[in-house]
């Protein structure tokens, strides 16, 4: 590709008040209006102070920012260029943004928290964001530690974290999330909670859990829940909170006595080998494996806790280790890595063993927090910063229904590539008639059919709820 003109006849100028940049902004933000996001928020949200007025105005803000790409307040400023007054109501500068997080209290965090698991559920009902969820649901609950810079943040401190299999200290903020998911769709967030940067990984995630399973039933999840964890979150109370709601678990569990007591403890012919047909990468080992053998034996976790005792199956993972092998030299004897996982799934055992291997999954959603809004926690409060979190997270659960109207690839797709394919697209704007816009895109656009069918769902006349 080459310019067709000289560099001394090329120029540029910003001076169009027609164009905008995001113009994808406008079926994604009508669909949270259809869902009723500046209402909930309403209803739900009061922060106080000369700040904190027109929440349902300025939530709606930081949430197009985001599903924008915006990871700092500043970046807000994108949603003010050109005819984005046009199209829009009720922006508001970044800087009045800031302030408006700013005088949130914790107990309006939780208020946010729950407009933003009501915002899920009302876009559950718009678009086919959980196939399947009528026969199986998985909800997925981990840990991040988010790295923040400089001395001012409050609730910063060290904590552990695991950098490329290698745990590290980190200074920073820790955000506890709770995803749910079927077999054939995407993760969405469905609940969130920032601790301080030494908080454990387990502390508070009963309740996240129990949040999170209510969340999900209200979304359509009304077969099986499987609750899926590591072993951070092996204790009595988090699977006795799982259990009340009627859900199921699913959790690893660290290698103690007692554990290698029952896994000596299965006969020899008990092993069932099994062959991944895509390897998978051992944290243990430092190696890709493509090969196994696993057993289950009943197991009661917990029996030294007065009313706590558990009994379910426990499921044992077993693979080769080779790394002590010396170079040159055949094994005088098998040497094995154990992998435990205690559940009370009711699928066969190579299946509820693969299922849990998919817990996996919640580092994905991870990921794509980490590479948009959540690149940064971008104020000193405290509060602040648990609201942007929350914020983050009906972010993007939006994209996450913006891609599944806009077409089945899209409803896995990463939320860069949804920002990029669908938001990220340049427009005209022209009136015409009474009181109508028209946007004019790009010719040829590599996203066209999916983009006007986004449009259409979100644009056209009201549909039935799904």
């Amino acid at each position: 590709m080459r310019l067709l003109h000289s560099l001394a006849k090329t120029h540029a100028s910003f001076d169009d008040p027609n164009l905008v940049s995001h113009a994808g902004l406008v079926p994604v933000m009508a669909l949270a209006q259809r869902a009723g996001l500046g209402e909930l928020v309403a209803e739900h949200v009061r922060p106080g102070g000369e700040c904190g007025v027109n929440a349902h105005l300025k939530v709606p803000c930081l949430v197009a920012g985001m599903a924008a790409g915006a990871d700092s307040i500043d970046d807000m400023g994108l949603l003010r260029h050109g005819a984005m007054s046009r199209l829009f109501g009720g922006g508001r500068a970044p800087s009045t943004l800031g302030s408006h997080l700013r005088s949130y209290a914790w107990g309006n965090v939780l208020q946010l928290e729950k407009a933003a698991r009501e915002f899920l559920i009302a876009l559950a009902g718009r678009a086919p964001l959980l196939p399947g969820a009528g026969t199986l649901a998985f909800i997925d609950i981990d840990s991040m530690q988010k790295r923040v810079y400089g001395h001012s943040k409050q609730g910063a401190r060290f904590g552990h974290t695991k950098i490329q299999g290698r745990s590290l200290l980190v200074r920073g903020l820790n955000a506890l999330a709770a995803v749910v998911s079927t077999p054939i769709a995407a993760p969405v967030i469905a609940a969130t909670r920032l601790r301080g940067g030494n908080a454990a990984s387990a502390r508070g995630a009963a309740s996240l859990a129990v949040q999170a399973i209510g969340t999900a039933r209200d979304c359509g999840c009304t077969g099986m829940i499987v609750v899926r964890m590591d072993s951070a979150f092996y204790n009595a109370a988090v699977t006795s909170a799982i259990r009340r709601t009627g859900a199921r678990f699913s959790v690893t569990v660290p290698m103690n006595a007692s554990i290698r007591a029952a896994v000596a403890g299965i006969p020899g012919d008990a092993w069932t080998p099994i062959r991944y047909p895509r390897a998978i990468w051992d944290d243990q080992l430092d190696a890709w494996i493509s090969d196994a053998e696993v057993a289950e034996v009943e197991y009661t976790a917990f029996a030294s806790k007065k009313g706590k005792a558990v009994t379910a199956r426990l499921i044992v993972r077993r693979v080769r280790d080779l790394s002590k092998a010396a170079a040159g030299q055949d094994e005088l004897f098998p040497l094995w890595r154990y992998h435990a996982v205690f559940t009370d799934s009711p699928f066969e055992l190579i299946q509820a063993e693969a299922q849990h291997r998919d817990h996996a999954v919640v580092e994905q959603v991870f990921a794509d927090v980490t590479s948009g809004p959540l690149a940064h926690l971008p104020s000193g409060v405290f509060a602040a910063n648990a609201a942007w979190l929350s914020l983050a997270a009906m972010a993007h659960n939006l994209l996450r229904a913006a891609g599944a109207l806009a077409s089945l690839p899209l409803a896995k797709a990463r939320a860069a590539t949804i920002r990029r394919d669908l938001i990220a697209v340049a427009a005209r704007t022209a009136r015409h008639g009474r009181g109508h816009l028209t946007l004019h895109l790009p010719e040829g656009w590599h996203r066209e059919h999916e983009w006007l069918n986004l449009f259409g769902a979100a644009c056209g006349p009201p549909a039935a709820a799904a």
